[in-house]
């Protein structure tokens, strides 16, 4: 087979047209880089708006009245093509994998409203710390929200860790691991100790949200993104908030 010089140059010039647009697009500041957030503008509520919002659906939803008026299907449809163009949420929620917890519920939120970051134990690992920051920097996210709960397990293991020296399977410990030191913050104050772990274990990662991450100190010292820790009690179904992080 003869190959064309003419098609050849033609691929070169491509190569090299495309080359040129990725080092373009890689030497942009990163959140430009996010296509996937451009098509819908950022949402408009400061970090104080985003957090009554929340406030307000919790409220609701402990008396049982849901914030979010009940869509029918053709508002549902809609609200689906409208997401399917790109997201504009208001809070990064960083939760517990518990089943008990989960966050559009105890807020009464909607399709496209979180984003919700969530393992066992609320930590925040390089994978979660990702995608706030993808959250704060590329979505434009006012609010960030570490979210504990009442009679957490992978808490509870941590104090199991501290107290028995508890061994557990797999890459459980590991895992657990990061939670330990709240346990030990709090090992001598008065109260319950696992309920006292878990408000620390919030703050904890809430303060390393704003000490340990350049994206999400840049935002805060912009007054771009508020951040806020939190706990929620299983029974009563009320989120307490800790603003002193």
């Amino acid at each position: 087979m003869v190959s064309c010089f003419c098609c050849a140059g033609n691929v070169h010039r491509r190569r090299a047209i495309l080359g040129a647009a990725a080092a373009g697009l890689f030497a942009a500041t990163w959140p430009s880089r996010a296509r996937a957030a451009d098509p819908v503008p950022r949402t408009s509520l400061s970090g104080e708006q985003a957090l009554q919002r929340l406030q307000d659906g919790n409220d609701a939803f402990r008396a049982d009245k849901p914030l979010v008026p009940a869509a029918n299907a053709s508002t549902r449809h809609q609200r689906r093509i409208e997401l399917a163009r790109g997201q504009a949420p208001f809070c990064v929620l960083v939760g517990c994998s518990d089943s008990r917890v989960p966050p559009e519920v105890l807020f009464g939120r909607d399709l496209g409203e979180l984003f919700i970051v969530r393992n066992a134990g609320n930590t925040v690992d390089t994978a979660a710390l990702g995608s706030i920051e993808y959250g704060v920097g590329v979505l434009g996210v006012p609010l960030v929200v570490v979210l504990g709960h009442e009679s957490c397990g992978a808490v509870s293991a941590a104090v199991d860790m501290v107290e028995r020296d508890a061994m557990f399977p797999g890459v459980i410990g590991e895992m657990v691991q990061p939670i330990v030191p709240a346990v030990l913050s709090v090992r001598n104050q008065p109260g319950n100790l696992l309920d006292n772990a878990v408000r620390a274990n919030a703050r904890r990662v809430a303060i390393r949200l704003k000490t340990q991450s350049a994206v999400i100190r840049d935002a805060l010292d912009a007054r771009k993104v508020k951040i806020v820790a939190a706990r929620y009690g299983l029974e009563e179904g009320e989120v307490t908030w800790m603003e002193d992080v």
